[in-house]
C-alpha cells in the first residue's frame, strides 16, 4: 500500500507521486483509488487501490539504480531484429514491462538506430513515448528539471555516437 506523497511508476504512463486516495463510485461500484498527479505534462490518474500490484505499480528508482540506467544508456546497442515488425513487438513488450532498465534499453537502441537511419513514424512514437517515461521517473528520482534530464539523456546515448 502506497501513501500520499510516494513517487511510483505506472508501466505506460510514466512516474508521478500519490496525491490523494479517495473512494469513489464509478459504474456503481465503490472503490478507493489512488490519485496520482504525473510531472510531464500536468495529468492525473485514478488507479483503483486494488489493482496495484496487477497494473505493475512500483517506487520509482533510487540514486544506486540511476546509475545503472545512465549506464545503459551509454552501453552498446543490443541486438534487434532486422524486420521491423518484430523489432517494435519486441520493444513494445520491455516498455510494457515497466522496468526503467528495459526502457532506457529501448530508447538507446531507437536513439542510435535514428542516427544510423532515420526511424518509421511508428518507432518515433515509441521513441518519444519510451523517453517520456524514462524522463518522468527521472525527473522524480534527481529533481532536475525535464531540460535537464532529456539533455542528460541526449548525452549519454550521444557519448557512443
Amino acid at each position: 500500500m502506497f501513501s500520499i506523497g510516494d513517487k511510483v511508476v505506472y508501466p505506460m504512463h510514466g512516474a508521478g507521486i500519490i496525491e490523494g486516495i479517495e473512494e469513489r463510485e464509478i459504474l456503481g461500484e465503490k472503490r478507493k483509488y489512488y490519485i496520482m498527479q504525473m510531472p510531464i505534462g500536468d495529468m492525473k490518474v485514478m488507479i483503483p487501490v486494488d489493482n496495484v500490484e496487477e497494473i505493475g505499480i512500483r517506487e520509482i528508482i533510487d540514486a544506486k539504480e540511476l546509475e545503472k540506467v545512465i549506464d545503459i544508456l551509454k552501453g552498446d546497442s543490443t541486438k534487434m531484429p532486422q524486420n521491423w515488425n518484430r523489432r517494435y513487438r519486441a520493444n513494445m513488450e520491455k516498455i510494457k514491462s515497466g522496468d526503467i532498465f528495459e526502457i532506457a534499453c529501448v530508447v538507446r537502441n531507437l536513439m542510435l538506430r535514428d542516427a544510423e537511419k532515420t526511424l518509421s513514424t511508428g518507432e518515433r512514437k515509441m521513441l518519444n513515448s519510451a523517453k517520456q517515461m524514462l524522463v518522468s521517473e527521472m525527473v522524480l528520482a534527481t529533481n532536475f528539471s525535464q531540460e535537464e534530464t532529456e539533455k542528460i539523456i541526449d548525452e549519454a546515448v550521444n557519448s557512443i555516437l
